[in-house]
């Protein structure tokens, strides 16, 4: 199902590129919408590791899937 960039929150499991590959990532933390990039913190897996955390940016018009 695909939703608005704007309408992630925080616990959503979405698919996005991690690490070079498409994944599914949690997103942790939403950073902010500064105009061009809308900037979501998110890591892979269930357990939250900040090693593993990464930013990924969306333009504010994006659609986004989400995971099952």
């Amino acid at each position: 199902m695909k939703v608005s960039v704007l309408e992630i929150r925080v616990g959503d499991r979405i698919l996005a590129y991690f690490n070079t590959k498409m994944q599914i990532c949690t997103v942790k933390y939403v950073l902010g919408a500064d105009g061009d990039t809308v900037a979501l913190s998110v890591f892979t897996g269930t357990h939250y590791r900040h090693s593993a955390s990464r930013v990924v940016r969306f333009r504010p018009d994006a659609l986004i899937d989400l995971a099952a």
